[in-house]
């Protein structure tokens, strides 16, 4: 059965876009950790992080890393630490979470935020993306 990420992907269910190539696709994660806080995923539908062929693992973390700093020039938040965790969802996925304190991590922070923050620092982390690339 397709996972969440899959429909996202396959544009059955909306996201917060921010980067998408032919390996990976990277977006805000709903509800947020911290505003900014953004996935990066791969394409392919694999399930566990040491499955990931080399190539798309090579590429989630190298986009992880332009995107996390896009993320650390918007928010100007202290770190922005990764996590790969694929408990919730069976696909893997790399947190990209502005941090300022290491609770900032704990999943129990996650709480929706207003549509209008989501677009905003959407448009923000683009456009500082966009400058890296």
């Amino acid at each position: 059965m397709p996972s969440v990420f899959t429909k996202i992907i396959n544009g059955e269910l909306p996201c917060y876009k921010i980067y998408e190539d032919d390996l990976v696709l990277s977006f805000l994660a709903v509800p947020p950790n911290q505003l900014g806080h953004t996935l990066v995923i791969p394409k392919a539908e694999v399930d566990h992080i040491l499955d990931v062929p080399r190539e798309t693992y090579l590429r989630v973390m190298e986009m992880g890393q332009l995107i996390g700093k896009a993320i650390h020039q918007v928010t100007g938040s202290k770190r922005v630490c990764y996590m790969v965790q694929g408990f919730e969802v069976p696909h893997f996925h790399l947190h990209l979470v502005p941090c300022n304190h290491p609770s900032d991590l704990d999943f129990k922070n996650a709480k929706p935020k207003p549509e209008s923050e989501m677009r905003e620092v959407q448009e923000k982390i683009i456009k500082s993306l966009e400058a890296l690339l």
